[in-house]
């Protein structure tokens, strides 16, 4: 885990330059830097290292290839790096480091750029291929890795972070329509743009996508990777889908605590958390080896999971337990620190709760971190993503709706308000609904529905945004976040499994509970309500501070005329954007 950074240009790069891109981001590597200019002086790459695989030297970037047909400055880690070496090696290849960095050079010779395809991992890097004169960049599948870049007169620059290019001397922006469909819609992340960001010409690199670049053209970019063409698979049966589930998440976990430093997990109490933490101590621990969790906590707070917490601890053994308690006070004197990472607004206050964790972990000389975000895209975890798998039951499984429907409103009726679709089938819909049925003419709600709002959870902004919140949070203590649902064969074995086996009788995640039943406890596995990071957002509001901004932000919005129907947190975030 790296920090990264960038210029091609039709003018000399000079060392100066790359070192202020690279400045603002000691915190992403702060075990060395390196910079390297090409001898044409029209290519500079330059890096920041956190060490995680071989601690040595050989590790430094920018790094070339034995040829120098290659140079790469790159950031993540590719966790299946171990096999892919050996199938090169076995092609040809010859290696003199032990790292993945020397692996994904190896790699681009012998595939070129379908070389992304063989990697379990998250990353963004940017290679320049000598011969051909072109930079190649790429970001993984599911943005876990920052890319940015900025493209003006024959000027191609890129960065981790965006407050890289404001030290660069690149004048800072706004974009008004962004801060203002943050105001109405609290929108972070554009599912129809997602490569735009709060401020003009700074641009993301998508998720799954490449971008190739030659001085004086405009960049090629392409999507490498995608769900669209993954089916469901009918003919599965639930006990072979659980083994090999489970199979697919424990091969995960066991890649993602390939490490030459201490390896911790984040542990919220929660199934998703509670399934990684269990899996590692039950199967992944060495002989008198402790594992590390790190947890939020809340005093006098009635969504504190610290009695969750305590159920799985009680049960496991080696464990070496830190908890954080969170209070305003800690708030007020973290919150502008946790701006400047970020670089861009965000939703709520809960990534607060995630702040401190991380800085709770670089305390405790813990450097990586198993979480697991990703679980609840992946399976349907969000209670509101029942209703509308009921919707695709109404239209195309009427004899499971029923039933179904009965068991949501049991279980979430009180929440939710009583859900039935029933309530406005008129004969008339009624009979259009069965006569299309009939002649087997196209639902208005297909049997892929559920299965295609899944693809933008796990694709789109509804991640993206949790995986920049985590990214920077982790990095700011130079912590790295690594994330076993999330593994690519695990995603795609998911999206063929039937929908009754992600949810089931009221409960999501339904394959996900059942594998880790009668393992881990039944106050964790069968519980019926969802935290996460949830914190008393309207206290830390109630400060003078706090109103005092807020105050600021709603003249702000008036004296613009911005539609603004943003709550407080909103109004308080927009106030740090607008000087």
């Amino acid at each position: 885990m790296c920090g990264i950074a960038g210029v091609i240009s039709t003018s000399i790069i000079e060392h100066k330059n790359l070192e202020a891109l690279i400045g603002p981001i000691k915190h992403r590597g702060p075990d060395g830097s390196g910079i390297w200019i090409n001898n044409e002086k029209n290519v500079g790459f330059a890096h920041r290292r956190l060490s995680i695989i071989d601690l040595s030297d050989n590790g430094s970037q920018p790094f070339h290839s034995q040829s120098k047909e290659y140079t790469i400055t790159y950031n993540g880690e590719i966790y299946n790096y171990i096999e892919i070496r050996e199938i090169l090696k076995k092609k040809g290849h010859q290696f003199r480091t032990f790292t993945d960095t020397e692996v994904i050079l190896a790699a681009f010779k012998e595939y070129g750029y379908d070389c992304l395809n063989y990697f379990d991992g998250m990353f963004a890097f940017a290679l320049w291929d000598n011969n051909k004169q072109e930079l190649f960049c790429a970001r993984d599948r599911f943005g876990e890795k920052p890319f940015f870049y900025y493209l003006n007169n024959n000027r191609f620059v890129f960065a981790s972070e965006i407050k890289q290019f404001w030290s660069y001397g690149i004048d800072k922006i706004i974009d008004p329509e962004k801060l203002e469909r943050f105001l109405l819609k609290s929108e972070v992340i554009d599912d129809n743009a997602k490569e735009k960001t709060f401020y003009k010409n700074i641009i993301s690199l998508k998720a799954a996508h490449f971008l190739i670049y030659k001085i004086g053209q405009n960049p090629n970019i392409k999507e490498y990777w995608n769900l669209k063409t993954v089916k469901i698979n009918s003919h599965y049966n639930f006990h072979d889908a659980s083994i090999k589930f489970l199979e697919l998440l424990n091969k995960s976990i066991q890649y993602r605590l390939r490490s030459d430093v201490q390896v911790g997990s984040s542990f919220s109490g929660g199934l998703d958390s509670s399934a990684i933490v269990y899996s590692i101590n039950s199967k992944f621990l060495k002989l008198n080896q402790k594992q590390f969790t790190f947890s939020a906590r809340f005093n006098n707070y009635e969504k504190d999971e610290g009695e969750y917490i305590d159920a799985l601890i009680s049960e496991l053994h080696d464990i070496n337990r830190f908890d954080v308690f969170l209070n305003s006070d800690e708030f007020e004197k973290d919150i502008q620190q946790i701006i400047y990472h970020q670089d861009e607004p965000f939703q709520s206050a809960s990534i607060f709760a995630q702040f401190k964790v991380m800085e709770l972990v670089k305390k405790n000389n813990v450097t990586v971190l198993l979480d697991g975000q990703g679980a609840d895209e992946l399976l349907g975890g969000y209670e509101t993503l029942y209703i509308e798998y009921l919707k695709q039951l109404f239209y195309n499984r009427p004899d499971i709706y029923t039933s179904e429907l009965t068991a949501f409103n049991k279980m979430h009726g009180s929440k939710y308000g009583m859900v039935d679709l029933k309530k406005n089938d008129t004969p008339l819909f009624k009979l259009k609904r069965e006569t299309k049925r009939l002649f087997n003419i196209k639902q208005a709600v297909s049997n892929t529905y559920f299965s295609n709002v899944l693809q933008q959870y796990i694709c789109g902004a509804q991640l993206q945004q949790l995986l920049r919140y985590a990214d920077r949070n982790a990095m700011a203590h130079s912590i790295e976040t690594r994330l076993p649902f999330l593994n690519h064969e695990l995603v795609e074995f998911c999206f063929t499994l039937p929908d009754q086996f992600k949810l089931k009788d009221g409960w999501p995640k339904f394959i996900l509970r059942k594998v880790f039943d009668k393992k881990i406890t039944d106050k964790i596995i069968w519980r019926k309500n969802k935290i996460g990071y949830e914190t008393p957002e309207n206290t830390f509001m109630q400060s003078n501070n706090s109103q005092t901004r807020i105050k600021i932000a709603r003249q702000f919005v008036s004296d613009n005329k911005i539609t603004c129907v943003a709550n407080d947190w909103l109004l308080y975030m927009t106030s740090y954007y607008i000087n």
